[in-house]
């Protein structure tokens, strides 16, 4: 399994990019899966659906499964600091990657998505866990980066540079998320 994660603020384009790189993968035969940090309260089902009167009803967990889907919703009673290993360790082991988008302060190795119109400052030169960054501007990185600048806007450029440096992304679980 190869993980990497996307980091960068609000409105960098993690999302559009890791939205673009599913499918790329996915034509080199590539299977893939998706870890996203979610802020406050988020929901994925909706009132009056079967699940949303389940989990309404007091349900720990609900596991809805089709044909084609299966997804497994679980309520906490406390509020719980998600570590980005734990999540990846609920994964099916058969993905080729994994493609975390947010945890920006985990020590996996990243992808820095920046764009010079967020007025954002850049990561790269603090967090030594990013090993490239993808940019729509790269003459305007604020300071010299001997990391590859990858074009935000060629997804296939992306997963082509993923690919060549997958042994990189490697994934070692972190012993402490394991289950004992």
């Amino acid at each position: 399994m190869k993980v990497v994660g996307f980091a960068g603020y609000s409105g960098s384009g993690k999302t559009t990019l890791v939205e673009q790189l599913i499918p790329a993968l996915q034509l080199r035969g590539q299977r893939v899966s998706v870890v996203k940090h979610a802020h406050h309260n988020f929901d994925i089902d909706h009132p009056g659906k079967d699940t949303w009167r389940h989990r309404e009803a007091g349900a720990f967990e609900v596991l809805a499964a089709s044909p084609r889907r299966l997804v497994i919703m679980r309520e906490l009673q406390e509020r719980v600091t998600h570590s980005v290993h734990s999540l990846i360790a609920e994964l099916h082991p058969s993905v080729d990657w994994v493609l975390v988008e947010g945890f920006k302060d985990s020590d996996l190795f990243k992808v820095e998505v920046w764009r010079e119109a967020s007025g954002k400052p850049v990561r790269y030169p603090a967090d030594a866990h990013i090993l490239a960054v993808a940019t729509d501007s790269p003459q305007a990185l604020p300071e010299p980066t001997p990391r590859p600048v990858l074009d935000l806007n060629r997804p296939d450029d992306v997963a082509l540079w993923l690919l060549d440096n997958a042994d990189r992304f490697a994934y070692r679980a972190d012993p402490a998320s394991l289950p004992p």
